[in-house]
Formats: C-alpha cells, sequence, structure tokens
C-alpha cells in the first residue's frame, strides 16, 4: 500500500528525518509531550520535531532524575546529555505534571545552552475565561521567542494558516484510524502506530497528503475485521513494538483509542478566530481525555465509555505508563465508569526500556478469551 513503507521507515529511524531536515537547512525544534503549540514553529518556517522518549537504556539521566520517573523524561534526556540532539535549535517543555515541571532545569544542567529551553506555561484551570486569557498571554511569550530562534517575524496570516495545516492533519488522522479499524489484515496495530507516530517527525502537511491516500486505497477495500476483537485504548502513549504484536497475536483491532500521542489531540480542532493565537489557546481549553489536563468531574472516562460503545468494543486497554503518576491517579474513577457501563478494562503497565512483554501476553491472552467468551 502507497506510503506505509515510508512512513514505517520514518517512525523507525525519526533520527534519519532529523538529520534530513537539518542537511536541508531547516532548523528543527524539538517538541516534548503534551499539546505544545506546534504552530507557531511551523508558522516560524521551522520543523516541530516529536519527542517521545526512545527504545534505548537510560543510564546519564539517573543524574538528574530519580529512577521513578516516566521513561519519556528519561530517555529524552539520555539523547539530549549523550549530544544526539546537539543540531535542535531548541526545545519546548510544556510545564503539565509534576515530574515535567522539573524536566527544563534538568535539561539546562545536563544538556547545558547547546539547546536553549522554551518552557510552555498553560493554565491548570483552562477552561474558564481567565484560563484561556493566561494560556494565550504565554504562546505570546513563546511566539517571541520563535521569531528570535528563526531569525524572522512569525505572522498572524503564516500563524493561520499553520493552524489550517495542523486542523487538515487533525481531521485526516482520525480518518485514517477509523478506516484502519475495519482493516486489520491490511492495517496492523504495529502498521496503525508507525503511520500515526511518524507525524512527529514531518511536515504536517505531508503526513496529511500520506494519510489521506492510504485512507482511500483503504476505502476503497472491502472490510476485513470479522473475526477480530475489537478493543479501544487509552492512557499516554502505546508504541511499544513488543506491545503492539501482542495485540495482533491475539486477533485485537484497535477499534478507536484515547492516547496522547495518537487520537486524544487529534479530537479538538483550533478554532478559527482573527487572532490565531487565541484560538491555540481555547483549543488547549477543550481537549478532552488526557491525565495530564485538568479534568473537573473525570469527563475521561465517560468519554472513553462512549468511545467503546461508538465503535462496538468488547473492551478496554488502560496502557498504564510505569510511573506516571497522572494516569495512575486516573485509573480507578475510570475504571468505576467503565465497570458501572459493564465494559471489561485491563490494565496493562508498559515501558519504554521493557523488553521482556511476558506478564503483558498472559494478561491479554487472559483477556482475549475472557471476552470472546462474553
Amino acid at each position: 500500500m502507497k506510503y506505509i513503507d515510508e512512513l514505517k521507515n520514518i517512525s523507525e529511524n525519526p533520527r534519519a528525518a532529523f538529520e534530513g531536515a537539518i542537511a536541508s537547512g531547516k532548523k528543527v525544534v524539538g517538541v516534548m509531550p503534551y499539546f505544545c503549540p506546534e504552530e507557531l514553529v511551523y508558522a516560524a518556517g521551522m520543523l516541530p520535531f516529536g519527542l517521545w522518549g526512545a527504545a534505548i537504556q537510560a543510564n546519564d539521566s539517573k543524574r538528574y532524575f530519580p529512577a521513578f520517573i516516566c521513561s519519556i523524561l528519561h530517555t529524552t534526556l539520555e539523547m539530549g546529555i549523550k549530544g544526539q540532539l546537539d543540531d535542535l535549535s531548541a526545545i519546548m517543555i510544556p510545564i503539565c505534571c509534576d515530574s515535567l515541571k522539573g524536566m527544563g532545569a534538568n535539561w539546562e544542567y545536563g544538556v547545558g545552552n547547546k539547546v536553549p529551553v522554551i518552557n510552555v506555561a498553560y493554565a491548570q484551570n483552562r477552561k474558564i475565561e481567565a484560563g484561556v486569557g493566561f494560556t494565550a498571554s504565554q504562546f505570546r511569550k513563546i511566539r517571541k521567542q520563535l521569531e528570535e530562534i528563526a531569525g524572522n517575524e512569525i505572522t498572524d496570516d503564516a500563524l493561520a494558516k499553520a493552524v489550517t495545516v495542523y486542523n487538515e492533519n487533525r481531521d485526516a488522522i482520525l480518518c485514517f484510524s477509523k478506516a484502519a479499524a475495519t482493516h486489520p489484515k491490511e492495517i496492523s496495530a504495529q502498521t496503525r502506530s508507525a503511520v500515526l507516530k511518524a507525524g512527529y517527525f514531518m511536515d504536517r502537511a505531508k503526513h496529511t497528503e500520506m494519510l489521506r491516500e492510504i485512507t482511500e486505497e483503504l476505502s476503497a477495500l472491502p472490510a476485513s475485521d470479522e473475526g477480530y476483537l475489537k478493543i479501544v485504548t487509552t492512557g499516554i502513549l502505546a508504541d511499544m513494538l513488543g506491545f503492539l504484536e501482542l495485540i495482533d497475536k491475539n486477533n485485537m483491532v484497535i477499534a478507536d483509542d484515547q492516547i496522547a500521542q495518537e487520537s486524544v489531540g487529534a479530537r479538538t480542532q483550533t478554532p478559527v478566530t482573527e487572532d490565531p493565537i487565541l484560538g491555540m489557546a481555547q483549543r488547549l481549553s477543550d481537549i478532552e481525555g488526557c491525565s495530564v489536563l485538568y479534568d473537573l468531574g473525570k469527563f475521561r472516562g465517560k468519554q472513553l465509555v462512549s468511545l467503546a460503545q461508538e465503535a462496538g468494543a468488547a473492551g478496554i486497554l488502560f496502557v498504564l505508563t510505569k510511573f506516571c503518576d497522572p494516569e495512575e491517579y486516573d485509573y480507578v474513577p475510570v475504571k468505576r465508569m467503565t465497570d458501572a457501563a459493564g465494559i471489561p478494562m485491563l490494565q496493562v503497565e508498559i515501558d519504554q526500556q521493557m523488553k521482556n512483554f511476558a506478564q503483558a501476553e498472559s494478561a491479554l491472552q487472559a483477556f482475549a478469551e475472557m471476552l470472546r467468551e462474553r
């Protein structure tokens, strides 16, 4: 299928995409999770490059973080300390969980001033008018920082075009995900993850073009999901190959997801406003389904139940990132909501440094058998 291999290669070898952008003369800004204003980087003519950690062993980073910090932070800092990210023009680090609050200072101590830090602060009480205004004020500060790095002005026109690019990409992500859900023989869980993840390492307009082509090809094929067990995934990230292989091995298909790295951000578009910055701040207040965003009443659980019901899913996988406190806090209320709705949910703990998935394999196999017997 057209573009699949290319996107897999980008996802599996982001370093090559990074070096390619640098070689072309383009400045690259690292973007850590979650929900940084990537449109500002794009509008400045630079490439936003996702930093969601890596499947490497963290050693040097443990001088700055304790062992019980999520692997996203550990492995990203490890790459920085080892000089693998020296060609970045800057790194954007959001301040949205207790662990990330220390990431900026640890980066400055461990990596130095080779790669300057742009701290991304946004309102915790994000839905009130004052919260939206505060977030917008922070984005304006970041706009000035990026203008200095890029060496050119970020105009409202350029920013409006960037907003359009990202809105179109979010729509393409959801359309691809829906098509992939009915074509598991053509798009395995591993392939689905790679196709979505590749967008973090490339021009979003190009990613959109590829996604639309793949979705069109899938739509022309008959559905191939007969006999597959439909599930919905929720969590921060679920891109570990060993874990995804287990989903495929048990003939499961991801009918939808509430994964921060995948569809959570894609469900919310940036409103088209006269002031693009204000629209970007408003989008942040509208996003639902992620544990690092203030979620009064745990709408995340209600949304998850709705996604599972709409997809006709037999069960839910709560993919818990090891040592992620916000996810651990969310699990109990979310589990109560899925239990009340009569939807079975299994928690599986994962880590980017995991090599052995035997425990997850046993749990997933038993879960699949239980769901098929219902």
